[in-house]
């Protein structure tokens, strides 16, 4: 046979299975779509090397196991949402303007189900967004000894690590887009603890906050969003992307070297500092830059559903009069809206305005609170040397440097992020620079729902258990939730507080119990808590309280009790975490890249 013939038969060949090809497509599209193979983008790649610039005691002893056992759970969950979407009525597009008919709210939940368990979203296929964020802790930290030690969770290159604990997700779909109130002259809305996650251009802070973590170098840690949209057109569930957002969502020209950039993490040396390394046309960058919104969309989708955000407590149940608080808690309830003053920045729908000996018997005018004021302020928690962040100051292998400053480092909250300084992200209006600083040190007021859900076979927060370990406030400082109603307590009280840093309380005291060392940030301080008076009995009746929030009570809570690991027991919750405190080295100056970055603050700069 002639090589033509060969040629001609080889192309004939190709065609007809290009047209089975094309067919098996278009009947994929108008079936209920089934799970595709992913392909094996790069299985000659290796491991990155460790990254351990940490003194001993810094990393915990069993966490390569946790992290271990935590994407075991994930896959289960990820297994879960793709039989959850197999088994969905596909939605009809129909309607002026066009929907998702019966089932499109459904099917975007879904959506963002199977991304927020997704691990291939991150260089090296080992963290999803799952890793710092289960459904059993509230969508909070799901590592114990991280919560107890190192404070931020590692990304995708281990073990870099962020500086901050993680947030809860649940209830984040409510908060507002990022306003300063001229009149009251302070800030509302956005999200993470900063509130850099402004809203200003998709309207919701919620889906902001969640194009972060992806390009985070310290997180899931890809170079260029472009890596997302990369590996979602490979995704197994591509096919429910298209029909949520639309085919030709993934009609990219992607270059032969994409792959190869995003198994690259995000800070590497071999970048030169280009945050677009994936070289699309312009057009192409427009319709990746598309398919990166929808996934934040998506995944707020699935944060707003009932799924995550259930309002299903005993106190939405008490609302509805369907519970009646126990004595603790209805005592607990009182003091949190008065002589606690906690309702003056975690709103329950009330005022605060209860003198001793009075009780509230009206009926609630709002049945859906949030316990948040949305707004941000600075508690004076002390510096916490636990946290990773502090060692990072040497190259990784891959060239970058995560805190150049050491222990010059001072988080500022929105202080750094309206000056768009270091560890944030550029602020995108302009006038409200001139307020970093009066935000410096402030941190955003999360709810106080679900700030005490555990996994049900570890019941609790607090010692001696068996309860899960979290940790609480933006640098885990706080141990449990009876230590914060202490720090609320007694922070200011005569006596209390001392000039030295964590770790270095005087002799004949106890940190966390009768001393708080001096705040990280001593400006712009919040007054209305500190000194309360409030009796030992009276802040466990407070915490009794709390309990009330964690919804699950109505009815369950989904995947609560995928927790596969193990609770912690003894001790007191007053000491709980006491015997991981490390003494704070000599501290720097802030350095000037953080505290020098106009406006300063006048007349007392941040030492």
């Amino acid at each position: 046979m002639r090589p033509t013939t060969l040629i001609r038969l080889f192309t004939s060949c190709l065609l007809v299975l290009g047209a089975l090809f094309i067919f098996r497509g278009l009947l994929a599209q108008s079936q209920t779509p089934q799970a595709i193979p992913e392909p094996i983008d790069n299985p000659q790649a290796t491991p990155a090397p460790i990254y351990d610039p940490y003194p001993p005691g810094i990393l915990p002893d069993d966490l390569n196991a946790e992290i271990a056992r935590v994407l075991r759970e994930i896959d289960s969950l990820e297994n879960r949402a793709i039989r959850r979407w197999h088994n969905l009525p596909p939605p009809t597009l129909t309607g002026q303007p066009p929907i998702l008919k019966d089932t499109g709210t459904d099917a975007v939940e879904i959506l963002g189900e199977l991304m927020q368990y997704d691990k291939k979203i991150s260089p090296n296929r080992n963290i999803a967004c799952a890793s710092c964020h289960m459904p059993y802790v509230a969508f909070s930290g799901p590592i114990p000894s991280v919560n107890l030690t190192m404070i931020a969770y590692p990304g995708t290159v281990h073990f870099r690590a962020g500086k901050r604990t993680a947030q809860r997700y649940t209830y984040s779909s409510f908060f507002p887009v990022l306003q300063y109130n001229e009149t009251q002259g302070l800030f509302f809305g956005g999200n993470f603890w900063d509130s850099r996650a402004t809203g200003y251009l998709l309207r919701s802070p919620d889906a902001h906050q969640s194009q972060g973590p992806p390009v985070d170098t310290q997180e899931m840690g890809f170079p260029d969003t472009a890596c997302i949209t990369f590996r979602l057109s490979r995704s197994v569930y591509r096919p429910l992307f298209e029909l949520v957002w639309g085919r030709g969502s993934f009609d990219i020209s992607f270059p032969a070297d994409t792959e190869q950039i995003c198994a690259t993490p995000g800070g590497a040396a071999a970048f030169h500092g280009d945050t677009t390394p994936v070289n699309l046309s312009p057009a192409d960058r427009t319709r990746s830059n598309d398919v990166y919104d929808h996934w934040a969309q998506s995944l707020n989708a699935y944060e707003g559903s009932t799924q995550v955000t259930a309002f299903s407590s005993k106190f939405d149940a008490f609302l509805a009069g369907n519970y009646t608080m126990t004595p603790i808690e209805r005592q607990g309830y009182n003091l949190f809206r008065g002589k606690a003053n906690c309702n003056s920045c975690h709103l329950d729908g009330r005022g605060t305005a209860l003198n001793p000996g009075q009780s509230d018997n009206s009926m609630a005018a709002q049945v859906n609170p949030l316990f948040t004021c949305f707004g941000s302020a600075n508690e004076g928690l002390p510096l916490n040397p636990r946290d990773a962040i502090y060692y990072q100051t040497t190259p990784d292998p891959f060239g970058f440097i995560a805190n150049p400053f050491g222990f010059g480092f001072r988080d500022l909250g929105m202080g750094t992020f309206l000056r768009s300084g270091p560890g944030s992200w550029p602020n995108p209006n302009a006038s409200w620079r001139q307020f970093a600083p009066l935000t410096d040190g402030q941190m955003q007021v999360s709810s106080a729902r679900n700030v005490a859900m555990t996994p049900p076979r570890c019941p609790t927060t607090e010692a001696p258990g068996p309860y899960f370990q979290k940790e609480f406030f933006h640098n885990g400082y706080i141990k449990s939730l009876k230590q914060l109603v202490h720090f609320y307590n007694t922070r200011d009280k005569q006596g209390f507080a001392f000039n030295v840093t964590s770790g270095h309380c005087p002799d004949g005291t106890i940190e966390k119990v009768n001393c708080w060392p001096m705040p990280e940030v001593p400006n712009n301080i919040d007054m209305t808590t500190g000194d309360l008076h409030l009796t030992d009995q009276e802040e466990d009746a407070i915490v009794a309280f709390l309990q009330t929030l964690t919804d699950g009570f109505t009815r369950p809570y989904p995947f609560r009790d995928t927790f596969t690991g193990t609770c912690m027991s003894g001790g007191s919750a007053s000491t709980q975490g006491n015997e991981f405190l490390i003494p704070t080295p000599p501290l720097p100056p802030c350095a000037p890249e953080i505290c020098g970055v106009a406006p300063r603050p006048s007349p007392n700069p941040i030492p």
